[in-house]
């Protein structure tokens, strides 16, 4: 095997490293942003669910308001703390998805340099052309 041919097959080694590269980023990726996602519906359902319960005025007597007060407090505690764990998650999210697109980069570079080292594999694979020199003798020779 010659050199040129090495280089090759080392170059495709490493694309398709690079490809499983991207595609583990990718799922990454996915991941943290279902993450995100799900924190932030839950941050909106614990919102709401505050809400709801502060919005209501038909409590019997003053002890089941205090009841109810101190529940809409810990549940506005809890979308503070999901709130903040959105914004964790967000960060995360941007960061795999800059991995993502850096992976792709890294894979679009060992694809370019593995083609342009078939097209030189290739080219040294034909033939020259040797159509200049001019025939000798007859054609019966």
């Amino acid at each position: 095997m010659t050199a040129e041919r090495k280089k090759l097959a080392r170059l495709n080694r490493l694309e398709k490293l690079r490809a499983i590269a991207k595609q583990t980023a990718a799922t990454e990726a996915a991941q943290a942003e279902s993450t995100l996602a799900q924190l932030r519906n839950l941050s909106d359902r614990t919102r709401n669910l505050a809400a709801g319960y502060a919005a209501r005025r038909d409590a019997p007597d003053g002890a089941s308001l205090h009841q109810v007060g101190r529940f809409v407090d810990g549940m506005r505690t809890l979308t503070r703390t999901t709130d903040g764990d959105a914004l964790r998650a967000q960060a995360i999210a941007d960061a795999k998805q800059q991995l993502l697109v850096e992976a792709e980069r890294r894979r679009a570079a060992i694809e370019d340099r593995a083609t342009a080292q078939a097209r030189v594999v290739a080219s040294k694979a034909q033939e020259p052309a040797l159509g200049g020199k001019r025939a000798s003798g007859t054609e019966l020779d």
